[in-house]
């Protein structure tokens, strides 16, 4: 399972002058055969970035416009239905990315990402334009997209 940054989505659906954008393309389309997945908050924070461009109808179109399209598979913390504790929630939200920000100096959003997608015993690797902010801090080896493809 590759997972995804947020950046390369962004990349697809907001920046299409951008000339990354060939190389990104090639990247969404190849890595289909590799079980592609999203964190929860990919999602969120995309959906939020989007939410300033999109109709309320776009955005409610997103699991045809995104997940169908790119075959993406949406990691979660827990199984969506199933009630946390307290003490759960709080390591998620808090304990765990707090960790991580004091440890390798990491934006809040990156640690959630990041700490999710170790936590996914099917992640073989993270992809990210951002690829420099992540190395050296992930237990998962970090690429480019472009050195992906490679």
């Amino acid at each position: 399972m590759v997972i995804i940054d947020t950046d390369v989505l962004l990349l697809a659906f907001a920046f299409h002058n951008d000339q990354r954008q060939e190389t990104n393309a090639r990247f969404l389309q190849e890595v289909q055969a590799d079980s592609p997945a999203i964190t929860i908050y990919t999602l969120m924070e995309l959906l939020g970035k989007l939410s300033f461009n999109l109709s309320a109808e776009q955005l409610d179109a997103w699991p045809s416009w995104l997940l169908d399209a790119y075959r993406l598979t949406v990691i979660w913390p827990a199984q969506p239905d199933t009630p946390l504790s307290t003490a759960t929630f709080r390591d998620e939200i808090f304990t765990r990315p707090f960790a991580r920000m004091r440890a390798v100096n990491m934006p809040f959003m990156d640690s959630l990402i990041l700490n999710l997608a170790e936590r996914t015993p099917q992640a073989v690797c993270f992809v990210s334009w951002n690829a420099r902010h992540f190395r050296d801090k992930s237990t998962l080896p970090v690429f480019t997209p472009a050195q992906y493809l490679k």
